[in-house]
């Protein structure tokens, strides 16, 4: 196996390692081999992840499974919470500074693209005027998300290929700040500056491997308990959140359970709203000409996390 060596954290910027991509693709697993390789802690990158409670919906790692290895940003919010990109930041950024001044190598992981960026990217979030805002949140209210969407499609279809339909928060917000700009959602990003030398690693899996995973992962969700889950959640105030009752699977559960489809309906629209969110996962990461690409599907699995340690110990961390 090719050794790592990577760069020191003493008094200088903190190296991270980023594992990005889809829903499905095994960025968990990657994440916790090369923490365990590497002595590395796990800094969270999914935005439905941050919840209490939000478990088997998200796939999130039960305490034994991680082997020991710290995981951070995990189980930091209420689902009545709504959530905040520029807060994450700040968490994010903390947690990584203090997994390299400990001597640790930080591994973020996790497949939501915003965050990602947020936390390894010169962004800066901008304000808000709660006039604006609560006008569209009233008309959020009155016309629906989809409506909204297709709105924000017209005026930025980057953003709106970004954002789920069902979001409505984060349509909103979009929209709130082309408003008070002037400009696109998307404009408002600078090109891709990192604030820490960082390798991001992309997983890529054939589409329909990954379509069979979405398939495979949610009904063993459904198996696993996910529908009282959601239920217990539901029971906490999960409807009451603007950000965690919109996350894939929840929506679709509480639809079920509020009388509004079956079950199994609730299971198949499950699937086909994760395989369309992958794509835009897809889309956005695509865009980083940073992340370096490895094939992680079946017929890979096996040299994943070898050829995860070469592509570190060939590509020089950039900034």
């Amino acid at each position: 196996m090719t050794g790592v060596v990577l760069a020191g954290v003493g008094g200088g910027p903190a190296q991270v390692i980023a594992v990005v991509g889809p829903t499905a693709a095994g960025k968990s697993g990657l994440a916790l081999a090369l923490a365990l390789g590497l002595g590395g802690e796990i800094v969270n990158a999914d935005s439905m992840q941050l919840y209490r409670g939000m478990d088997i919906g998200t796939a999130k790692l039960a305490p034994a499974e991680r082997r020991g290895v710290p995981h951070h940003l995990l189980d930091i919010w209420d689902v009545r919470q709504s959530a905040s990109v520029a807060e994450y930041q700040r968490l994010a950024r903390t947690a990584i500074s203090a997994i390299a001044g400990r001597g640790a190598v930080p591994i973020l992981a996790g497949g939501s693209g915003l965050y990602v960026r947020a936390a390894l990217d010169d962004l800066e979030f901008q304000v808000t005027d709660p006039f604006v805002r609560a006008r569209l949140e009233s008309e959020l209210a009155a016309t629906g998300p989809a409506r909204m969407h297709a709105r924000l499609t017209r005026v930025d279809p980057d953003a709106a290929a970004a954002i789920l339909p069902s979001n409505g928060r984060r349509i909103v917000r979009a929209l709130e700040v082309i408003e008070l700009s002037g400009k696109p959602f998307t404009a408002q990003m600078p090109g891709y500056r990192a604030v820490y030398p960082v390798v991001q690693i992309g997983l890529a899996v054939a589409r329909p491997e990954l379509a069979q995973r979405i398939a495979v992962r949610a009904r063993r969700m459904w198996a696993q308990g996910f529908v009282a889950e959601v239920a217990a959640l539901e029971r906490a105030g999960l409807s009451e959140g603007l950000t965690a009752s919109r996350a894939l699977g929840y929506a679709q559960v509480l639809r079920f359970l509020a009388g509004e489809c079956t079950e199994q309906e609730a299971l198949d629209d499950t699937i086909a709203a994760t395989r369309r969110f992958v794509r835009r996962q897809e889309s956005w990461f695509r865009r980083d000409p940073r992340v370096r690409w490895l094939p992680a599907g079946a017929d890979d699995e096996g040299g994943l996390l070898e050829a995860a340690l070469d592509a570190l110990a060939a590509e020089p961390a950039g900034l």
